[in-house]
């Protein structure tokens, strides 16, 4: 194995939390997280030569998108395919529609998923910075639901979020409808990842299932917005 380098600035109390967990309060703590993060971004000067990866709809569905190309990944067959590249048009043209305003777009952390948490009793703190590059803020959410996203604890998660959010850092209403379209753009770029490192554990196991819920999420999202 080839060297290592590793930056540790102190130790963090915590575990991770499970999926089936009741994960509200800490959702609560994570979109407050969330928003400290971003009105920091918002008032902080970047340094000369500062580079970052994006995660915008260009860095899912480009030429050369971060994690490859989504229709490489497991059990993307025609019928996946067809609903996917709708749900990608539409991706596309809302994104495009609701803009990279300074409020809305910026340096954000993009993998506040459940890995990256400890909880550590009442408390929930954020780890591994490693993605943090330029998206939407309310991709923070999307990210934070990330292989989770038919569980039936999501849509109070996301209220959780929300208000925790919003006791920091104001909302326009377009920000928080707009959490769909992120949420479907994230699922399509873990699709794309699970192609890409297909031999990690963790693509090993959503492999068997996770084309066919992307395309359940697609479906629902079509009906709603086109």
């Amino acid at each position: 194995m080839a060297p290592r380098h590793l930056v540790m600035f102190e130790w963090l109390e915590g575990a991770e939390p499970d999926p089936d967990d009741d994960l509200v309060e800490p959702f609560r703590q994570l979109g407050g997280i969330a928003a400290r993060t971003h009105l920091h971004v918002t008032g902080w000067q970047l340094p000369d030569g500062f580079e970052r990866l994006v995660w915008d709809d260009e860095s899912v569905f480009g030429p050369s998108p971060n994690w490859g190309d989504w229709r490489d990944g497991p059990g993307v067959d025609a019928r996946v395919r067809e609903v996917l590249e709708a749900a990608e048009t539409l991706v596309r043209d809302r994104l495009t529609a609701y803009g990279r305003g300074a409020a809305r777009y910026g340096l954000i952390h993009a993998d506040m998923r459940l890995a990256n948490l400890l909880i550590d009793g009442g408390d929930t703190r954020l780890i591994d910075f490693d993605d943090c590059g330029f998206g939407w803020f309310m991709y923070d959410f999307a990210a934070g639901i990330s292989f989770m996203e038919e569980h039936p604890q999501v849509p109070a998660l996301r209220e959780a979020w929300l208000d925790g959010y919003r006791a920091v850092r104001p909302l326009a209403r377009e920000d928080e409808v707009e959490i769909d379209s992120f949420i479907m753009l994230r699922r399509m770029a873990l699709l794309a990842w699970t192609g890409s490192h297909a031999g990690t554990d963790l693509a090993r196991s959503q492999a068997p299932h996770f084309a066919a819920g992307t395309a359940r999420l697609a479906e629902a999202y079509l009906a709603r917005f086109a």
